[in-house]
């Protein structure tokens, strides 16, 4: 519900301010007093587009403010959904620089306009002549049987069940389209798996058989050097090993008499063992390093086998090349399950569309199942506000599943008794539209929890006891929600719980809310223009219920 309204510098607005009725608000004054004005900033507040020049005063921001009482719309979901705090009252704050920069917030909390617009759907509906032109959107046809056949919890469970089909039909597709691709590779894979797996490739065997190979090309020096070190350390005349043995004999000999000649003896002890040992080494490597030509062949074979694999492959290392292997035998075996994984997938295919099927055809029943009460209570409501011929008829076929359902939803009207309905956007005059608009209204209000909706002077067109039907009609309508109506109507305005002028000022829009006695002028204005007339009043106060 929208409780407050501030709009400053504003088109033809300095600064107007303005409480509301949690019913029936009627809005009136003279064409051109800037009516239409105040729609355009409570549209900018709502996230429409800055297009135009709405600034009065260059120097000074625009600012549109209102605040909304929104504890019985259940909106917790939608704000957790747009990432706001939810309070049950909130401020909706636009401002327009000078500049031509916006600024939004909910709260203190700054928006883009993309949450004002989704925020603004569920709090004010405003409803003109030229928005009857969404009696020919088949998703609000949708949308209103959903409502009257009270299909809201189907209508979110086929939503689910739709958005499956979609995406196992998307794997299936996908899966298709990868196994096409796969089985034009396929020959090609399979030689390249062949050929890596008859090289046995094993992480780390570059490397050995790089330092196998500098030993066997280099044979011939090693064992030099090795027989080399050999002869030095165990030669019998000049041998460092027997020279040092005989040194430590010599200072344990010696020890008795200097105390420092043990220790050096041991010492020179340890040296000895170090060297024998690594004689010893000296000495296997000698056995286990000789010539052998068939071991080099093969070495240096073996290893350009590997280095042609990793370039022919652009392998980084034998790791990544058996990296590369493993991702060709994970292509043969999709490739090879690839039929079994397509039919689990269609089975999956099957079995969503049949759900989502299911779901869509209890949708199409209960919209036929709460079609023929819809109608009649149209028409009655037609029939009060002066289209005693009126008929609106809901044409419903069915066809391929959709995102929608199987249903193809059709406004079938005609306005006089003896002539067949036919598509309501085709034939009905904007007048009739209008109330077939407000008929629908009506209804669907009864039924769920619409935001606040503006009615901008949606019975032009109208007169008489015929307007006085229309208010009666949104007068009803104002029993479960607010409602704003901006009418030039003296019979709709009487209907009101708050009456509200607006008025023209030095150039400038102004609006006020009407005493009783004001009121009364007001309305015998509407009736008989400028000049007040005793007759106006007496006919005023008749139709406000005062005399």
């Amino acid at each position: 519900m929208l409780t407050r309204l501030s709009v400053d510098n504003y088109a033809l607005i300095d600064h107007l301010e303005v409480e509301f009725d949690p019913r029936l608000n009627i809005i009136t004054g003279q064409t051109g007093a800037g009516k239409s004005i105040l729609l355009g900033a409570l549209s900018l507040l709502l996230g429409a587009r800055n297009e135009g020049a709405v600034i009065k005063d260059n120097s000074r921001n625009c600012i549109v403010e209102a605040e909304f009482d929104i504890e019985k719309l259940h909106l917790e979901t939608l704000f957790s959904e747009i990432d706001l705090d939810y309070e049950p009252q909130i401020v909706i704050r636009r401002i327009i620089t000078p500049a031509g920069k916006s600024r939004a917030f909910v709260g203190d909390m700054p928006v883009q306009l993309t949450t004002l617009k989704t925020l603004g759907e569920y709090l004010i509906d405003i409803h003109s002549q030229h928005r009857n032109l969404i009696l020919a959107s088949e998703q609000f046809r949708l949308e209103a049987l959903d409502t009257i056949a009270h299909c809201t919890t189907l209508r979110s469970q086929f939503s689910s069940a739709y958005a499956e089909y979609n995406r196992v039909q998307s794997a299936l597709t996908k899966a298709r389209q990868s196994i096409d691709a796969a089985r034009k590779e396929e020959e090609y894979i399979r030689y390249q798996v062949e050929e890596l797996r008859a090289a046995t490739l094993r992480s780390g065997e570059e490397a050995e058989l790089e330092a196998e190979l500098a030993t066997l090309t280099n044979v011939e020096s090693i064992t030099e050097a090795y027989g080399a070190m050999h002869q030095s350390l165990t030669d019998e005349q000049t041998g460092v090993i027997l020279q040092l043995v005989q040194l430590a004999k010599a200072l344990k000999a010696v020890a008795p008499h200097y105390a420092d000649a043990a220790a050096a003896a041991e010492r020179l002890n340890s040296v000895i063992i170090e060297l024998q040992d690594l004689d010893s080494s000296a000495e296997s490597t000698l056995e286990r390093v000789e010539s052998d030509p068939e071991r080099l062949d093969y070495v240096g074979a073996r290893l350009e086998l590997l280095y042609n694999l990793r370039r022919k492959h652009r392998a980084e290392s034998i790791d990544h090349l058996i990296e590369i292997y493993n991702g060709y035998v994970a292509q043969l075996e999709s490739i090879d399950s690839a039929d079994s994984n397509i039919a689990q997938l269609e089975r999956d295919v099957e079995s969503a569309h049949s759900r989502a099927l299911e779901l869509a055809t209890k949708i199409y029943e209960a919209h036929k199942a709460a079609t023929p009460d819809f109608e009649s209570q149209v028409d009655q409501i037609l029939h009060k506000v002066g289209m005693s011929g009126a008929q609106l008829r809901i044409g419903i076929t069915t066809g391929e599943l959709t995102a929608t359902g199987i249903e193809h939803i059709e406004f079938l009207f005609t306005a006089n008794e003896g002539i067949a309905p036919r598509a309501i956007e085709k034939i009905a005059s904007g007048g009739e539209m209008s109330r077939v608009m407000l008929a629908l209204k009506a209804i669907l209000s009864r039924t769920v929890n619409l935001p606040t909706i503006i009615f901008d002077e949606i019975d032009t067109g109208v007169s008489g006891s015929v307007a006085n039907a229309v208010g009666e009609v949104i007068a009803t309508l104002s029993s479960t929600m607010q409602v704003i109506d901006i009418t030039h109507l003296p019979q709709v305005a009487s209907k009101g719980d708050s009456h509200y002028l607006v008025y023209k000022s030095d150039s400038t829009t102004n609006i006020r809310a009407l005493t009783a006695e004001e009121r009364v002028v007001e309305i015998a204005k509407m009736l008989s223009g400028d000049s007040v007339t005793d007759a106006a009043i007496a006919q005023a106060q008749i139709l406000l219920g005062t005399k």
